[in-house]
């Protein structure tokens, strides 16, 4: 008997893979869904169903926030069971935070979900909108003997490679080659074959049951760069805001600060406040080791939580998540240090 037919729901959220060139004036305008395949007529080919819907408005990149990830998560469970994967078209500028926040809000996942986009407009002759289209859409419908999904995670597929969501940065603002997964492998390379590192994707033991949405988000969090010459000033501001519940602060190398005692009894008194601290290595590889060295024992010792080899996309999602499910920040904390979506080699 002859496999079912996979079927593929395309959302397009906005971004530069929509558009095309106006031939009156030459600006970019995005162009109607409902006639992808004159755009993409290759996707005739797959032996698959291809349904297509448009956020309205569009939303430009820069601007995404969590309200989006929010409808995004409703509307992947609202048609959860009338596809096989989804392939989300998304502006490159906050891709990635928006593949991390969706991981932590989908639980019981066993379908791919797709983030792609391209850096050329879909009609210009050089784009690479066409080839990360076909190849998340192959990838989307893709099932192993079983007939499972072979890839039942929230991903990211550009310029041949395809990546946990939650491990991806973008690496480049003017390369084909925009995005990178520094310490975790590629889930799968399109060649001539596209190539599933079977090995490092990560599949359910059993069928988990219903999808389950998580769309409480609680976005009470801060970000702190350390940098030579940052004021005690600032570093009180932004760790002991009567507003934050949480702040990522980005360390040097393996998770290190500052010595001077200042910026010590700042972050203690952020921790006796009940402030979260999460260090995050602004690293793109490696990950924070807070026993190494002196100034990172200072923070683990004045209460600062380790956030591994996360990246700082997937850091600010998982606690979005977290403070929005959890009123207890001990709760939080505990979490924090556990692998929940494979954003940490853990």
């Amino acid at each position: 008997m002859n496999a079912p037919k996979s079927s593929i729901l395309l959302v397009y959220t906005g971004g530069t893979i929509g558009m095309k060139e106006d031939p009156c004036d030459g600006t970019l305008r995005p162009f109607n869904f409902d006639s992808l395949l004159e755009e993409v007529p290759e996707l005739g080919k797959f032996a698959c169903r291809i349904d297509s819907c448009t956020f309205s408005p569009l939303i430009d990149s820069s601007d995404v926030e969590p309200s989006m990830w929010q409808d995004l998560a409703r509307l992947i469970r609202d048609r959860y069971e009338d596809y096989d994967g989804f392939v989300i078209l998304h502006g490159t500028d906050t891709m990635a935070y928006s593949a991390s926040a969706l991981s932590f809000m989908l639980d019981n996942l066993d379908k791919p979900v797709i983030f792609t986009g391209s850096q050329l407009p879909i009609g210009r002759p050089r784009t690479d909108g066409k080839e990360n289209l076909i190849s998340s859409v192959e990838i989307a419908a893709a099932k192993r003997e079983d007939g499972s999904a072979m890839v039942p995670e929230v991903c990211i597929f550009f310029n041949s490679q395809l990546f946990r969501g939650n491990r991806c940065t973008k690496t480049d603002a003017g390369g084909f080659d925009a995005f990178s997964s520094p310490n975790y492998p590629p889930l799968a390379s399109a060649g001539i074959n596209i190539r599933y590192n079977t090995r490092h994707i990560h599949y359910p033991a059993e069928h988990w049951g219903t999808l389950v949405i998580n769309t409480e988000l609680d976005t009470s969090v801060n970000i702190l760069k350390l940098h030579p010459g940052i004021t005690p000033q600032i570093a009180r501001y932004i760790l002991c805001d009567k507003g934050t519940r949480a702040t990522i602060i980005e360390t040097y190398g393996s998770g290190n600060a500052i010595s001077r005692e200042w910026f010590t009894d700042i972050v203690r008194e952020a921790c006796e406040m009940g402030r979260i601290l999460l260090n995050i290595t602004q690293c793109q590889v490696g990950e924070v080791n807070m026993d190494l060295y002196a100034t990172g024992r200072s923070l683990k010792e004045a209460g600062v939580i380790s956030g591994y080899d996360s990246t700082t996309e997937s850091a600010l999602g998982k606690l979005f998540h977290l403070l929005g499910t959890y009123a207890d920040n001990g709760k939080v904390k505990a979490l924090l240090e556990r692998n929940l979506k494979g954003e940490i080699s853990k």
